[in-house]
């Protein structure tokens, strides 16, 4: 029986003012593991130990009003894809800075989700579509490589065919 992938939730709050919502709405510690940080030093060094690509991981970062903060969190996720490109990024924001943080924030975030009375269940459909999206790079990696398999194994009979009727022609 194959094991469930397991998602690596990466959560930076600094205010501490969504974590708990995160941990009530994704419980099952089988499929996830809910890591939170309140330093980003401590945040980005937890990323630099495990750049390993065999699971799902998405970073989940929480803004404030501030335009400090929102340089702040650019910069952060600038050094997230550099460190490692195929996590999944979810910004939580107050949502009247919605737009303004998509300006200023350039455009490698996976999701903007505005902080209200449901925006766990937006974090929950946004993780929900970047493991799929995980899931289907997979398969399309095992897909490729099973197509090389089948077309050298290919061009290895089709040159056994030549060679024989070559080496063996009374038997065509």
């Amino acid at each position: 029986m194959k094991s469930k992938l397991r998602t690596h939730l990466i959560c930076y709050d600094d205010f501490r003012w969504f974590t708990e919502d995160v941990r009530g709405r994704f419980d099952d510690t089988s499929r996830y593991n809910i890591i939170s940080f309140v330093a980003v030093e401590e945040f980005m060094a937890y990323l630099e130990r495990n750049k390993v690509h065999g699971y799902c991981k998405v970073a989940i970062l929480g803004a404030h009003d501030t335009p400090e903060q929102f340089e702040l969190i650019g910069r952060l996720t600038n050094e997230i894809k550099k460190i490692d490109s195929r996590i999944g990024i979810v910004l939580i924001c107050t949502p009247d800075k919605v737009d303004e943080i998509k300006k200023i924030i350039p455009s490698n975030v996976d999701a903007y989700i505005p902080k209200n009375a449901n925006a766990i269940l937006r974090l929950h459909n946004a993780v929900k579509k970047l493991i799929s999206e995980h899931g289907i790079l997979n398969f399309r990696k095992r897909r490729n490589l099973s197509f090389y398999a089948l077309i050298g194994f290919l061009i290895l009979f089709i040159v056994l065919i030549i060679l024989a009727w070559f080496e063996l022609p009374r038997y065509f």
